[in-house]
């Protein structure tokens, strides 16, 4: 771990000293590709084999969504968790009470979510300092809250946001538009839908490299950077944050003060779409909705949630809700969805 620590030091300087400008642009993203490789290194376990975040950490994933509640020792998240999902585990006064991951899940407007408690981020995480899993777990959620103690100093929201970020999590920003596959042989090929102010195939074929990628299909669809594209190569990185105004919301955990808008902040973030089942000749069935992601929200999509051997058996649809102009109306595999629509599949 002490040369991938020095490493970073030594990367990190490089990039320091480096103006940054069209004609740097190139060797900045091969050192960032670098950097990312490195932070990786530092949270995943050496030897054994399996790649996960270590023991204690990873969390069987379960429900329709997983929200992590990420902070500093002592801000009041394994209350918060309990309070919210009625997980019991030791809370005390005393800082890291939490050494490893706490579950929970709780049930909203129909959705399962699962709630993780991580244990506490310090100075230091994303080189390597204390407990570098708890943001490998982080990584694995579709949301993040960080928790603050409103009684301490403001300081403390920079130093886990400086973490994050030390990792590759975006705060509050939406996912990068980029297309990437990797393919068997053909080289690199790059497309880009409109003009690119840093990137060319140059600069993707070397960040590519440097992930042993030598083959692929890029499609550029905004003006990207090298930190959009490694983020889409890396593949575990997360858009959304709640932490500072207009993303916050205040609440007493102990006194379970405020906890409804809390929730309908993480349902609004989550951006999860309800679709209600209708078995032919009876009523729809408003109780246990089928859950699916805002980007995945296509008749096909709700077939391979259900189960996956319903597509191949897939005739049509019937729709009722907003996605249609008629009431009921007959749609096909590529028609997409919107929040409570009920559908209807007909079979082969």
């Amino acid at each position: 771990m002490s040369s991938t620590l020095a490493k970073i030091v030594e990367i990190k300087a490089k990039m320091t000293w480096t103006q940054k400008n069209k004609a740097t642009a190139h060797h900045l993203g091969l050192l960032k590709a670098h950097l990312a490789k490195l932070h990786r290194e530092l949270i995943t376990p050496k030897g054994g084999g399996g790649g996960g975040p270590g023991e204690g950490f990873d969390v069987a994933k379960t429900g329709d969504a997983r929200t992590g509640f990420a902070g500093l020792p002592s801000v009041g998240k394994l209350t918060l968790l309990s309070n919210l999902a009625g997980v019991y585990s030791e809370v005390a006064a005393c800082e890291f009470t939490t050494l490893t991951t706490v579950p929970g899940v709780i049930r909203h407007k129909g959705a399962k979510i699962q709630l993780l408690d991580l244990p506490g981020i310090i100075k230091g995480a994303k080189d390597g300092k204390g407990r570098g899993q708890v943001i490998a777990v982080a990584l694995t959620c579709n949301l993040i809250l960080i928790v603050l103690d409103v009684l301490k100093p403001l300081g403390r929201k920079k130093i886990n946001e400086n973490e994050l970020e030390g990792f590759g999590v975006r705060l509050n920003s939406k996912p990068s538009n980029i297309g990437f596959k990797k393919k068997d042989k053909g080289g690199i090929n790059l497309t880009a839908t409109c003009l690119q102010s840093e990137l060319d195939a140059e600069t993707v074929k070397s960040i590519l490299a440097e992930y042993k990628i030598h083959n692929a299909n890029v499609t550029l669809r905004s003006d990207a950077t090298a930190d959009d594209l490694i983020d889409v190569v890396e593949g575990n990185r997360i858009g959304y944050i709640i932490y500072k105004v207009p993303h916050c919301v205040p609440i007493s955990a102990h006194r379970r003060w405020n906890f409804d808008d809390l929730l309908e902040k993480i349902w609004d973030y989550l951006k999860l779409m309800r679709i209600y089942t209708k078995p032919k000749g009876q009523l729809p069935d408003y109780t246990s909705p089928v859950v699916l992601p805002c980007s995945r929200t296509t008749v096909e999509d709700f077939c391979m949630k259900t189960h996956k051997n319903l597509i191949k058996e897939f005739k049509c649809a019937l729709v009722w809700g907003l996605s249609v102009k008629h009431n009921p109306q007959k749609a096909g595999k590529d028609h997409t969805l919107e929040d409570e629509d009920v559908i209807q599949i007909a079979k082969k």
